[in-house]
């Protein structure tokens, strides 16, 4: 599987699309907006730039695409405002992967930055977008070219499904019955492409440059622990039961491996003082819900069915890789019983995904 032409969030603005699919998502984003709040003001308090350039990695499509830049926009605002300082000019680089729908994010760029001009005080700076496609696993950006860097829930994503998978037979992640060289496989390859990116974006920074990165990681030392593999073994369920029925193949099954490591805060630590190239400001765990609306009031019935919602949110992220491997016609019924194994262990056991959110200066 060439990870680089498949790996992409579900795109367009339908029902099953990753815009109208990733509250998860957006919750992530605004518990870890303090984090990266406090990182931008120290960066412009103790820099002053006349300009600013900032980048948002794995940016996908949708109403969260630009509303973490937005957020920035307006508090560096805010702060220069306070302090009597002119407004410096803003160049916004949106980064994902080929794959990704670009075109659904420069079609609302226009009424984005009209409104945004409105929600700016007076004499504020002009602000530039640019789309940049490529894989974050290289070089994206001039030398120093970068003063702060965003990147939420897209680091967890390998460049590669790792080599040396074949014995994890029944499985499409590392799970409880995965052998450990499956596990070894798995990490390796998030140690290889996490210091590769963060060797990258050393060279991309100015020196005091800042980066906070959220990944969905997990506490346990155990990378195959429930809390961050146990969503991917109840697909892997769902798959193993239409392969006993006849409609997949099982050789299909066993050949195909989710391109994904989720990370513990030991192990994201370990390979920033590896790399060597950047300080660890703060380095944070957080947890939200599987179902994003959970605890809402006043919601419509569809929106109260925690095992509708997350089967969508998972086919949001997921259906291009999965259909690039077991074709189109089976992705309905596939996510059909889903939602039913989902939603019948939402009802009896607590289940959340992990947040790793680290935040870093560049030395």
């Amino acid at each position: 599987m060439e990870v680089v032409q498949v790996l992409h969030m579900k795109g367009g603005v339908g029902e099953t699309s990753y815009a109208n699919n990733s509250s998860v998502q957006q919750k992530v984003i605004s518990m870890t907006k303090p984090i990266t709040e406090e990182a931008i003001t120290e960066l412009y308090c103790s820099t002053n730039p006349a300009s600013i350039a900032i980048a948002d990695l794995g940016c996908s499509s949708g109403p969260n695409t630009l509303f973490v830049v937005s957020e920035l926009i307006k508090l560096l605002d805010n702060i220069r405002q306070n302090i009597g300082q002119k407004s410096p000019e803003y160049q916004v680089f949106l980064n994902d992967l080929p794959g990704n729908d670009f075109n659904t994010i420069f079609r609302s760029l226009p009424s984005f930055q009209n409104k945004l001009k409105k929600q700016l005080g007076a004499g504020s700076g002009p602000c530039f977008f640019t789309g940049v496609p490529g894989s974050f696993y290289g070089r994206l950006f001039r030398n120093k070219s970068l003063h702060f860097i965003h990147s939420s829930y897209s680091l967890q994503w390998l460049s590669q499904v790792p080599e040396g998978l074949e014995s994890n037979k029944g499985n499409i992640y590392m799970a409880s019955t995965s052998p450990p060289d499956v596990l070894k496989a798995y990490y390796e390859q998030f140690q290889k492409d996490f210091s590769l990116f963060l060797k990258c974006r050393s060279e991309e920074l100015v020196a005091g440059g800042r980066m906070v990165l959220t990944f969905l990681g997990r506490r346990s030392d155990d990378p195959s622990s429930k809390e961050c593999c146990y969503i991917w073994e109840l697909l892997a369920m769902a798959l193993n039961d239409m392969v006993f029925e006849g409609l997949i193949e099982e050789e299909k099954l066993n050949s195909f491996n989710i391109p994904q490591y989720t990370p513990s805060p030991a192990e994201v630590k370990s390979e920033v003082l590896k790399e060597g190239s950047f300080t660890i400001d703060r380095l944070e765990v957080t947890e939200v819900n599987w179902n994003a609306y959970q605890n809402e009031f006043d919601l419509s019935d569809a929106f109260k069915d925690g095992g509708y919602n997350v089967a969508k949110c998972m086919r949001a992220v997921a259906e291009p890789l999965l259909a690039s491997h077991f074709g189109e016609a089976i992705i309905d019924e596939m996510f059909r019983r889903y939602k039913e194994i989902v939603a019948d262990r939402m009802s009896k056991e607590k289940t959340e995904f992990v947040n790793v959110t680290i935040s870093l200066i560049k030395g």
